[in-house]
């Protein structure tokens, strides 16, 4: 099983490197290694979570290098929850590179394009799969690099450099305590596997846990976008859509939420961690979610929506919902793939991304309007669909905290701080896809401008760019279904430590265990107050276009409309804290370079250069001048021992 996982992540590595070494010689091979070798690690990855069955771990490796202290070993993991989440990542993944050979049919740099993906994927399949803090930050820091590349794949424009550099830049800030926080961990643990730092965390808790567990979750704000690092995310839908697609659904941005779910036991030891976590949540999600209902860049509104979501995962991690959080990861793929494939389609038909420039597309795409539709409402939560459920275990595992807090779980405080702002997330959920909805889909065709859409042409689209988006919803549909049966997907999943769940102790689904929450079915309380606050958001918004279908909705935001277009002015916030000081400080050192030391190079230069000119001029072979010299050191002599005497 560890050897089919291994294989797994090495076949689209591999598709990378023969992508790159014949792809731009036959463009048809470059669509092959693209498709297939991801194709087949989708089909071994669903074998091996089929195999793996629910409970349990399946752990082997070998030593790579003896350090003396702790040794670096190239180790699988394979447990319920790396199984499901791979089966995510290669399915998507592979579903982006078929959308991707339509959508880039064109593009002369196509192969590059495609070799990066895949190594793209072969990077997050490796930090799902590995059971080594080391390995996977090798995959963790090779998906950045390659963000950096496909970011900025139309490079011939400023706005895709600018958002690749800042996408680049801002990861590698979390990265660095992210890094230290690993090396804590290990430190403390003694050792960088991953079953057996899980194994030796204090029950109590200790200072290495606490220490290491913050440092960490600088990595995870950088990666999920979580505040305050999360301006590069909405940059990033610079790069082309299929990409959004995959960094936004399935790999990178959900690496973070990944890595908490997998040291999960560790983060519990630390309230603290878990405090501290929620809040980051809790801000991320209200204030992204006000963004995204100010945005009129159709992907840009769906990449804060991201922020927000993920957010709703980082949430649920805070507050013990360990489960729930995955499970929102997983249905959170399948809609958020949709919605992006989707949206490339729109652009694609309407020839701009500006929701401004579209209306009435729903006549001229009625396949991507049905598609779209059931992404829309997952987003937003409307019952039966996959979004709901995984939302509603989130909510409900916040309200679990919120009152019954306490035996060293998570604070209370963290579980009123996250179901407040989650709920009232709910509202502002439905209020931007409503708006987005009705700007795109209904009312009068409004004038295409020629700008937004990296496509060759806006002729038919092609089938290729279609057919994904029917697979896609068919989870969008029907995944939320695997959380009602009280004991399948946490059975599957195992404790928070990866073991057997144990569902003979647990209570109609409920059981609190390393206080995780395991209750995924939605409850009562929760359910009637998310789908109220989900009708007064969406009819809110429908209210104002039916009294002016031609206005935005959004400027119901009134004053705050502009500083939410703007992500509420973070950047310029970093521009005056962090630009403008390192640009004065740079300054600064290069005057004290070229006018203090090199100055004093220069100066010893010029006396040596005088003084060398002097002693020149001294010695010219002139006798009388010698014979003066010497007459007139003897004078001095004669007159100094005069005096002395």
């Amino acid at each position: 099983m560890t050897t089919a996982a291994g294989l797994a992540a090495a076949l689209p590595f591999c598709a990378a490197l023969l992508g790159l070494a014949v792809g731009r010689r036959s463009p048809a091979a470059a669509r092959l290694l693209a498709v297939i070798p991801l194709a087949v690690a989708a089909v071994l990855a669903l074998w091996v979570a089929v195999r793996h069955g629910s409970g349990g771990v399946t752990e082997n490796g070998v030593e790579l290098t003896p350090t003396g202290a702790l040794d670096i070993g190239l180790s699988m993991r394979i447990d319920g929850l790396s199984s499901l989440v791979a089966v995510m990542v290669a399915v998507v993944a592979t579903l982006v590179q078929v959308y991707s050979a339509a959508y880039l049919r064109k593009d002369p740099r196509y192969s590059s394009y495609a070799a990066l993906v895949s190594l793209f994927s072969a990077a997050m399949l490796l930090v799902v799969y590995t059971g080594d803090l080391i390995v996977l930050l090798v995959g963790w820091e090779v998906m950045g690099v390659c963000s950096y590349f496909l970011i900025g794949h139309y490079w011939e424009t400023e706005v895709a450099r600018a958002a690749s550099l800042k996408a680049f830049l801002v990861t590698k800030l979390g990265d660095v305590p992210f890094l230290i926080g690993i090396l804590v961990i290990g430190a403390g643990s003694g050792s960088f596997r991953i079953g057996e730092i899980v194994d030796n965390v204090p029950p109590s808790g200790a200072g290495w846990v606490t220490a290491g567990t913050l440092l960490m979750l600088g990595g995870v704000a950088g990666k999920s976008a979580q505040v305050p690092l999360q301006t590069w995310l909405p940059d990033a839908m610079a790069g082309p859509t299929p990409v959004s697609a995959l960094i936004h659904a399935a790999t990178m941005v959900a690496a973070g939420a990944y890595l908490v779910a997998r040291l999960y036991p560790v983060f519990l030891a630390s309230e603290t961690t878990l405090l501290v976590l929620a809040v980051i949540a809790a801000v991320t999600m209200v204030v992204s979610a006000l963004a995204a209902f100010a945005q009129d860049d159709l992907k840009r509104v769906l990449a804060w929506s991201t922020v927000s979501q993920l957010a709703y995962m980082t949430g649920g991690l805070a507050v013990g919902g360990r489960d729930a959080a995955v499970f929102h990861l997983l249905t959170h793929g399948a809609f958020k793939a949709l919605l992006f494939l989707a949206a490339g389609v729109v652009i694609h038909v309407a020839a701009s991304g500006r929701i401004g420039d579209m209306g009435g597309l729903r006549h001229r795409a009625p396949l991507v309007f049905w598609t779209m539709t059931a992404g829309l409402a997952a987003l937003v939560g409307v019952p039966p669909l996959s979004g709901f459920f995984s939302k509603e275990a989130v909510l409900s595992a916040a309200e679990h905290t919120a009152l019954d807090a306490g035996h060293g779980g998570p604070p209370a405080a963290a579980g009123w701080l996250v179901l407040a702002a989650a709920l009232v997330t709910a509202g502002l959920t439905a209020a931007y896809a409503t708006r987005v909805w009705l700007r795109v889909f209904f009312g009068a065709e409004r004038s295409v401008a020629a700008s937004g859409a990296h496509t060759d042409d806006h002729g038919p689209v092609p089938r290729a760019m279609t057919w994904p988006l029917v697979v896609l919803a068919v989870p969008t549909l029907l995944l939320g279904f695997v959380g009602l049966p009280t004991s399948w997907l946490t059975s599957w999943l195992g404790d928070a430590d990866g073991r057997a769940y144990d569902t003979a102790a647990a209570d109609a689904g409920r059981l609190v265990q390393n206080h995780a929450y395991y209750d995924l079915a939605p409850q009562l309380g929760t359910s009637l107050i998310a789908v109220a606050l989900l009708a007064l958001g969406a009819g809110a918004v429908y209210a104002l276009w039916r009294r002016d279908p031609a206005a935005d909705p959004a400027r119901v935001l009134g004053p705050l409309r502009g500083p939410a277009e703007r992500g509420f002015d973070v950047d310029r916030l970093y521009d005056g804290v962090v630009v403008r000081p390192v640009r004065v400080l740079a300054r600064l050192t290069r005057f004290v370079d070229d006018t203090v030391v090199d100055g004093y190079v220069r100066g010893a230069a010029r006396g040596t250069w005088l003084a060398g000119g002097g002693l020149r001029r001294s010695q010219n072979g002139n006798v009388q001048v010698y014979l003066a010299g010497l007459l007139a050191g003897f004078v001095v002599l004669a007159v100094a021992v005069a005096v002395n005497a």
